[in-house]
């Protein structure tokens, strides 16, 4: 198993951290690993810290995880050795705190005469309720992840006989927070998504078997027709009766935003919305807002791409790429020269300045987080011989932390949640700074809000934060409104 001791994630480009990417396959007469390995390479962007597969042949389950990229854990040994008809993969995001293979999923925990395999989209914000559930049953969850409470919460019904279904059922409730879940036991395999489905998890089929996964994005190359998303509230069993969905409680609807503004790959279909339009429909509405008159238009990629497309063609502005990006340079396992660690942005980003040199330059980027990494980039584009720098931002500020699953700073490190749009502007060193607003962010991912999760841009979190609301202080989106004018020129009125 390819476990180093430490992997480095440099701070480049590294303002939010994905968490995590499920896959999950049943399936007699297919190569379930050999599809978890290629659904998990598909998923890539959504976790890189570790990865790891478990399958079982419905007599013993096997599980072979280690720290790094899909392609760095795996090798053809590896994936051979893994025999059996239900498989369930997990791509865990890149961490600030350093990287532990204690931390790789799928967990799994025996439990008597069957194992369990879970793994984990999300995150609970609150494990008050499963750690007392542990704690009557006599097991100390010091030092658990939330996805390891679970997993074990489960096994402690299994063990005193409840099928792996039922104890799911039990255990459904103590689960307060965000989460899309693949269990599987030796017969089974089993998805499961909160009730608001904060979380992306769809299924589909492949010759006579059941694929899931958390975009669609890894079906198509393995051949497979997406069926429909895994509703939020519902678990649906797999075994060999064949596939049964059970709602386990009323769906409350509150997908997350921020899948389609950063986290999901542009070829996924989120809600029936293609990711891709959805965020060249964020340049179109940018434009209405915010005109400029630039000589080029230019993404910071890979997520700018779209909206900035969007942008360009509303205007019709010369589109270019002037930034080229080395997509994994954070993502070795050799610490960087320290000449290197001082290049920060520049080790992955790179000026095309034959785009750049004398022109009025627009960037567009997703979003802006702690603000450092954009502050770098217009610096890099001055440095390139850009005459103005005006920065695009395709959503609203980010205002509030995260507790569903994203990596976001604690609020005093959002730099909208310290600091007015002007003083942005100002640190940033643009020309001007315009963001989208928050009713165009709506419009252009063509979803009646009521069904979607805004909590980073409103502090409206669907699902009950407990004790962590502590953690956050109320910011009047009217201010942000009115800022926004007035750094983009406008003026206020």
């Amino acid at each position: 198993m390819f476990t180093p001791v430490e992997c480095y994630n440099a701070p480049i480009m590294a303002d939010l951290g994905e968490k995590c990417a499920v896959f999950g396959v049943y399936g007699k007469g297919l190569d379930v690993a050999r599809l978890t390995y290629f659904g998990l390479y598909a998923l890539q962007h959504r976790g890189q810290e570790s990865s790891g597969i478990a399958v079982s042949d419905g007599s013993k389950v096997s599980c072979h995880k280690g720290m790094g990229l899909v392609s760095q854990v795996f090798i053809e040994e590896d994936v051979s050795k893994l025999k059996g008809h239900i498989a369930m993969g997990h791509n865990r995001y890149s961490t600030a705190g350093g990287s532990l293979l204690e931390h790789a999923q799928p967990v799994i925990v025996e439990c008597g005469d069957d194992t369990i395999g879970l793994a984990h989209n999300g995150n609970l914000p609150s494990t008050e309720a499963l750690e007392l559930f542990l704690r009557e049953k006599g097991i100390d969850a010091t030092g658990f992840s939330d996805s390891r409470m679970i997993a074990e919460a489960v096994a402690v019904l299994v063990k005193k006989g409840e099928r792996v279904d039922d104890a799911v059922k039990k255990i459904y409730p103590l689960l307060t927070g965000a989460f899309s879940l693949l269990i599987m036991s030796r017969d089974k395999l089993i998805a499961l998504r909160d009730p608001c489905g904060v979380r992306p998890l769809s299924m589909a089929k492949l010759n006579g078997g059941w694929i899931f996964a958390s975009e669609t994005c890894a079906l198509s190359p393995l051949g497979a027709s997406l069926v429909r998303d895994v509703e939020p509230g519902e678990m649906v069993v797999v075994d060999a009766r064949g596939m049964r969905g059970i709602c386990l409680v009323d769906a409350n609807p509150k997908f997350d935003v921020f899948e389609f503004v950063y986290f999901a790959r542009p070829d996924s279909t989120l809600l029936g919305q293609s990711v891709y339009e959805v965020r060249r429909r964020s340049g179109l509405e940018l434009a209405k807002e915010a005109p400029l008159q630039v000589d080029v238009v230019i993404p910071v990629p890979e997520t700018g791409i779209p909206a900035a497309i969007g942008y360009s063609r509303a205007l019709n502005i010369p589109f270019e790429m002037g930034l080229a990006k080395n997509r994994y340079i954070h993502r070795t396992f050799i610490q960087p020269e320290q000449h290197m660690r001082q290049q920060g942005v520049k080790a992955k980003l790179t000026p095309i300045v034959e785009t750049l040199k004398g022109k009025r330059v627009a960037v567009l980027d997703d979003s802006i987080v702690r603000g450092t990494t954009s502050r770098e980039i217009v610096a890099m584009l001055y440095e390139a011989g850009a005459t103005e720098v005006h920065f695009l931002v395709s959503s609203p500020p980010v205002l509030y932390p995260d507790f569903y699953g994203i990596d976001t700073p604690t609020q005093e490190n959002l730099i909208a949640a310290t600091k007015s749009i002007p003083e942005i502007r100002e640190f940033l060193g643009a020309t001007s700074l315009n963001y989208l607003s928050y009713e165009g962010l709506i419009r252009a991912v063509g979803v009646p809000e009521e069904r979607l999760c805004t909590s980073c841009f409103t502090g409206n979190y669907p699902i009950d934060i407990r004790e962590r609301a502590k953690e956050v202080r109320e910011i009047s989106r009217s201010s942000t409104r009115l800022q926004n004018r007035v750094a983009s020129g406008i003026g206020a009125q």
